[in-house]
This record gives C-alpha cells, structure tokens and sequence, in this order.
C-alpha cells in the first residue's frame, strides 16, 4: 500500500538524507547495501523533501549524490508493498494507473523545484535511478558510471519519463534505442549523446559536483530561477501529456503476464519468454 498521506520518515527507514549548509541542499540517497535501491517509500521520501527544500530560501542549489558503489541501482524488488492489489485485473490497472501518477505527481515536485539541481552518478545508474538522474538539471558522472532503462527486458514500460528525458536531450532515435532495447552505456558514450555534462575519475566526483553546485548557488538566486524555468519551459513542452500516456502504458503493462515472467525470468537467470499479453 501506497502512504500518500504520511509527512513522517520512521526511524531506520531512511531512503534518503537531507543536509542543508551554506545555501546548499544536498540529497544522498543512503541505502547503499541495497545500491540504493528505489521503492514506493523512496518516492514519497522524496518529494517529502523536495517540499522541504521549494521554501527553504537558504537554498539556492541541490546536490543529488549517493552513497556505496552504485548511484541507484533500479527498483528494489525486495521492498514492502512493491505489488499493487485489486479484485480484479482492470481494478489493479487503474489502481497501477493512479500509483504512476501519483509517482510522477512526486517526481514533478522534484524535478520542477526553483533551485537548480545537480546530480552526481556513479557505478550503476539504472532503470529509476537513471530516471532520477535525468530530472536533475545537470549531471556529472564518475569515469565507472553505467546507464540503462532494462524495464523492456521485464515487460514493463519506462515508468517515469525517462524515455521522454532521454528524447528531449539526446534524440528520439537515442531514446528509443536505448529504451527498447535495454542495454548499457557507460558515461563516456553518456556524455556524447549529452545526458551527462561532464564525466570525472571516481574519486573527483563528490568534490567537483559539489563545487558546480556551490558555484551555482553563488549566482543571484532570482536570476538563476528564472533561467531555469525559462529553460524547461521550452525543454518541457509537451512532456504533462506524454507523461500521462506513459502512466496508463506502465500500468498495462505492470498488470501483464509478461511483466512476471519478465521478473520471474531475471530472478533465475534466464531469458524470458513474452507472448503479448
């Protein structure tokens, strides 16, 4: 079940972490036994802070940074309340249908705040982790950083837009061979197709995300909003409707049969057989 009403984190529930100093945010997700592992909770988490940090006017800029050997490393298949339920299979579809957009509802408060955001991604980024990184406003990569959206290889539609995101910045052909095909592209080949900005050795890349941000959160902040907006506002054109295309195909194909032969697949390691529907 889906906590859409809560505003408190439990104790060792943590996803993420919020610091605050020297007009800087910084949000590290901090699971990193799980690789940081996204989940329903991670998403409320999220916009929970994002709220936190839209008022803030000590804010001027946000660092998404992670803590382990992987940036995030898609969804945590492990965690409670990963399946939605209903009394039927058109129920669960339209209770799957209200969940992604409740995700992208989270997900928008994030991607749409004031402050500029920068994302600092290393070891593997993929599947929501991947998704996330994109809504940041620019990303820095370490040199071992690997992207992907595998969520065809289960079944599933891309959740979250990234797809979308990848569209906007890189090219629909980029999107879609990305995208259909599942496959994995390290931060060199990232940075080409201009999803990350800049790619560093691993051990320079807290330091070097962490000046771009103080450097942005040194400009004049009404400036520096403003930029933004204007930017996404051309960028974005198009993107609430396609969003919401996007959240009844991953409801579709969440309430699948593919999707659990596509999970059921991954979980003993052999290639699945899809039959389209």
């Amino acid at each position: 079940m889906i906590d859409t009403i809560g505003t408190e984190i439990a104790e060792g529930e943590e996803r993420i972490r919020l610091d605050v100093a020297d007009h800087l945010a910084v949000l590290t997700l901090c699971r990193p036994a799980k690789l940081n592992g996204w989940s329903w909770e991670s998403t409320r988490q999220l916009g929970l802070l994002a709220d936190r940090i839209r008022f803030d006017d000590s804010v001027r800029a946000v660092l998404v940074r992670a803590e382990g050997r992987a940036f995030c490393a898609g969804i945590d298949v492990t965690a409670p309340g990963g399946a939605i339920t209903g009394v039927s299979a058109a129920a669960r579809t339209r209770n799957y249908y209200e969940g992604i957009r409740w995700v992208h509802e989270r997900f928008a408060v994030f991607s749409r705040l004031p402050q500029p955001v920068v994302a600092a991604v290393q070891g593997y980024c993929l599947g929501f982790g991947f998704e996330l990184a994109l809504m940041a406003d620019i990303r820095v990569a370490a040199d071992d950083a690997v992207f992907a959206l595998p969520e065809a290889r289960l079944g599933v539609a891309v959740d979250a837009g990234g797809d979308l995101r990848i569209a906007r910045e890189a090219g629909a052909g980029w999107a879609k061979y990305l995208a259909l095909t599942g496959r994995r592209i390290d931060a060199a080949t990232a940075e080409r197709l201009r999803l990350v900005q800049q790619v560093v050795p691993a051990a320079e890349l807290d330091a070097t995300a962490r000046n771009l941000a103080a450097e942005i959160a040194a400009q004049a902040p009404l400036a520096v909003q403003g930029i933004k907006r204007s930017v996404d506002a051309f960028a974005d054109a198009g993107l609430p409707a396609a969003l919401d295309r996007t959240a009844m195909t991953a409801a579709l194909t969440l309430t699948s049969d593919d999707c659990r032969e596509g999970y059921t697949a991954a979980a003993t390691r052999r290639p699945p057989y899809f039959r389209g529907h």
